[in-house]
C-alpha cells in the first residue's frame, strides 16, 4: 500500500471519497484523516467540501459546485420557482428546495444545509426562457399559478415579444404534454402571434 500523500485541496470545492483515490490507495481513511485535521468538512456519507473562511465566518461551496461533485460531473439543469417567477407569467411561488433535472438520480437530498429535489428526466440541449415557460406549465402546481393565469401571462409575453412563439412551440413539442401543447397554441392565438 502506497503512503498517503496529502492532496492540495481547493477551498470551496466539493469532493467525493472516490476523488481522493488519486492521493491514496485507501481514500476513505484519507478522507477521515482530512476531516479530523479540519481540511475537509463532511457534508454526507462519501461527500465532502473544503472549508473556506469569509468575511462573516465559514463559507460554503456554490450550488453549482455541490451539484458538480454530487452528480459526478454529469450535466444538469437548475429550474424551479426562482426561474419561473423571472418569466413574468404570473408564477409567484417560493420553495425551500432547488429543483434539479439530471440524467443520474431522483430524490430529495440535503447538501451543506441546502435541499435539492433531483429529477431524472431527459434534458434539453439548450435551456431558453421558452423552455422554462414550458417547464412552468408542466409544473404549474409548484409554480403557484393556475393554468388560466399562465395562459393569460403567456399570451401577454408573446404579444410583447418577450418570448418567441417559434421557440415556445418547439419547447412544447419536445418537452411538453399534449395539454401543454394545446395551451401554448391557445396562448399564441390569443396573442395574435404569427411567427
Amino acid at each position: 500500500m502506497r503512503p498517503a500523500r496529502l492532496p492540495k485541496l481547493t477551498p470551496g470545492r466539493a469532493y467525493r471519497t472516490s476523488d481522493l483515490a488519486a492521493w491514496s490507495s485507501n481514500p476513505t481513511r484519507l478522507a477521515k484523516r482530512l476531516v479530523r485535521e479540519g481540511r475537509l468538512k463532511r457534508l454526507r456519507h462519501g461527500f465532502f467540501t473544503v472549508p473556506t473562511e469569509g468575511r462573516w465566518g465559514p463559507g460554503s461551496p456554490s450550488d453549482a459546485e455541490l451539484l458538480r461533485a454530487f452528480l459526478g460531473g454529469d450535466r444538469y439543469v437548475l429550474t424551479g420557482p426562482e426561474y419561473w417567477n423571472a418569466l413574468g407569467l404570473g408564477a409567484t411561488a417560493v420553495s425551500p428546495e432547488q429543483l434539479v433535472y439530471n440524467s443520474k438520480r431522483s430524490g430529495t437530498f440535503e447538501l451543506d444545509g441546502r435541499r435539492f429535489r433531483l429529477r431524472r428526466v431527459a434534458l434539453p440541449r439548450r435551456v431558453t426562457p421558452e423552455w422554462y415557460a414550458v417547464d412552468l406549465l408542466e409544473n404549474h402546481d409548484l409554480g403557484g399559478a393556475s393554468l388560466q393565469q399562465l395562459e393569460a401571462g403567456l399570451a401577454h409575453a408573446l404579444a410583447e415579444k418577450r418570448l418567441s412563439a417559434r421557440r415556445l412551440e418547439a419547447a412544447a413539442r419536445s418537452h411538453g404534454t399534449r395539454g401543454t401543447r394545446e395551451l401554448v397554441e391557445r396562448a399564441k392565438r390569443r396573442a395574435g402571434s404569427q411567427e
